[in-house]
């Protein structure tokens, strides 16, 4: 369980964030943050004021990052990349998830690691993380700049005959119902976006094509929409093309695996994170994943075969 709660004693009247910056070593803006995010309590109560003082008995809870043994799959001075499976949250959904990829790049190179950017639960793939405060800011900013080169693998329903560059604006719906949250459709009103897409090779007997996708834009759910939008929505995708029915089913866990390969093709979404390219501090980095993402296909279209 990565957030836990320790009972700890001020001998004397103090200010919390000072408290916290002396015994565990945070900064006065990690301390202010975690107390405004009401991690400290008083007597069972959150403390939510920053300037907020204690003493005697408290109780502080924080992130204690746990391993199940995901090893690195490239390590450098600055950065470390890890070829995520499928299924992987890249951050804790809220205080009771069990596990992310955050606690293994946490507990493996500490807690000024952090994620510098994030791809979706069930993508699989390459995910760039900085080591230290300064590479996470540099690294950001690439992304924000967008001289950050990705490349992904998609399984698609149907044939995708050509090359095809889809520039499509991308909105996201503002609405209590997470369900309607999560869809990002095409519209006029939307953001700018844009993919070039490169079909690889066709599979007749299933009727799906191995397509490489290349955002130049970092929209939510991009790759997804805009094959979605050209009619050709990725293998296993629990929320685009499907009926609200069984999307409600998958938001609430209730759609079992039978049902799902049915409905969409597989038992996740095929979608995979396969390559990064980026230049950084003055040297050139091409990143490339070594999964066999064909062979995570076979294991996930149930009795479909592939040739």
């Amino acid at each position: 369980m990565p957030f836990v709660i320790k009972k700890m004693f001020a001998d004397k009247k103090q200010k919390a964030f000072l408290y916290l910056i002396k015994e565990l070593d945070y900064t006065q803006k990690e301390a202010q943050r975690l107390i405004a995010k009401g991690r400290l309590f008083v007597d069972g109560v959150p403390m939510t004021k920053t300037s907020g003082e204690i003493e005697g008995e408290f109780e502080f809870m924080y992130f204690k990052p746990i391993t199940k043994g995901l090893v690195p799959h490239a390590i450098y001075d600055e950065f470390v990349v890890f070829d995520k499976p499928s299924g992987v949250l890249i951050h804790p959904q809220n205080r009771h998830t069990e596990y992310s990829l955050i606690d293994e790049l946490k507990y493996q190179f500490g807690r000024d690691a952090n994620i510098a950017h994030r791809i979706d639960q069930e993508t699989s793939g390459l995910v760039l993380c900085a080591r230290n405060k300064e590479s996470e800011r540099d690294i950001k900013m690439m992304f924000q700049e967008r001289d950050m080169k990705k490349k992904y693998l998609a399984m698609v329903h149907g044939e995708f005959k050509e090359p095809l560059c889809i520039e499509a604006p991308l909105l996201r719906a503002k609405d209590e119902s997470a369900m309607v949250r999560m869809v990002v459709k095409v519209h006029e009103d939307g953001k700018a976006s844009k993919t070039t897409f490169v079909p690889l090779q066709y599979f007749p007997s299933a009727n799906m094509t191995l397509v490489e996708c290349a955002p130049h834009t970092g929209r939510q759910h991009q790759i997804r929409a805009h094959l979605f939008h050209v009619k050709h929505p990725i293998v296993g995708d629990p929320v685009y093309g499907q009926s609200k029915e069984n999307l409600v089913k998958y938001l609430d866990r209730e759609l079992d695996e039978k049902t799902r390969i049915e409905n969409s093709g597989a038992s996740r979404l095929l979608l995979h994170a396969n390559e990064l390219e980026f230049e950084l501090y003055e040297q050139t980095y091409t990143i490339k994943s070594q999964t066999d993402f064909l062979e995570e296909i076979k294991k996930r279209i149930g009795r479909v075969s592939l040739h």
